[in-house]
């Protein structure tokens, strides 16, 4: 059963996906926090593998929770899947920054949401195709503290499984477009990790912006 812990300080939206994810066969609620601080204690006392967090709560928003609890060595195997309204959200890149391993839109249909809560509860890293080159040219304009590694050292190969991997592209997506095995893809993104230090396939992300090898918008 993959524990799941609900965060977001509107009553009504927990509720609804509270619903949903117990639903499901293979999850269970184990806890419900309306803002950021009490998913971060919760986190610890609940034994959660896996937090739904929302970006703007009081108190303590998505952003400082994620930082606390991918900090904390307690916590070392619970997940953070951030949700993010897309039109509003512009701290999606600092949720990432922070640790987070993915976020989707909080108008995903219910099936793809359970589908992401499996994904990034198996250790996989998951974006949001849809809003990913929008979110991250928005938070972009923000001054950053700049990657720690760039693509420099990559093969051309690498650098174009890396390209795709910040457009939001699965292993099997990657695959089909540049005519690989889906192990293959999959073993040229690990090897990428590698030879980059990142942490999971947002930090990819992160690092294919930030180095320009992808451009916002292009």
């Amino acid at each position: 059963m993959i524990r799941v812990l609900l965060a977001d300080d509107q009553t009504l939206v927990r509720a609804s996906f509270a619903m949903l994810v117990e639903s499901a066969p293979d999850m269970e609620v184990v806890g419900q926090a309306a803002n950021g601080r009490e998913a971060v204690e919760l986190a610890r006392s609940a034994r959660a593998d896996l937090v739904v967090m929302d970006l703007r709560m009081p108190e303590l928003d998505g952003i400082g929770a994620t930082r606390l609890i991918v900090a904390d060595e307690d916590l070392a195997g619970v997940k953070v899947l951030v949700l993010t309204t897309y039109d509003t959200d512009e701290h999606v890149m600092q949720a990432l920054r922070a640790g987070a391993s993915g976020f989707v839109v909080k108008d995903i249909h219910p099936a793809e949401l359970l589908a992401a809560i499996r994904t990034v509860a198996a250790g996989e890293a998951l974006l949001s195709p849809g809003p990913t080159s929008r979110l991250i040219a928005r938070a972009l304009s923000f001054p950053e503290v700049p990657a720690t590694a760039g693509p420099e050292g990559l093969s051309g190969r690498e650098r174009e499984v890396l390209a795709l991997v910040a457009r939001g592209l699965n292993n099997t997506e990657i695959a089909e477009t540049l005519g690989l095995s889906p192990l293959t893809a999959k073993t040229h993104v690990s090897r990428i990790m590698g030879k980059l230090a990142a942490r999971d396939r947002a930090q990819l992300v992160i690092i294919a912006y930030e180095s320009g090898l992808v451009l916002p918008g292009a």
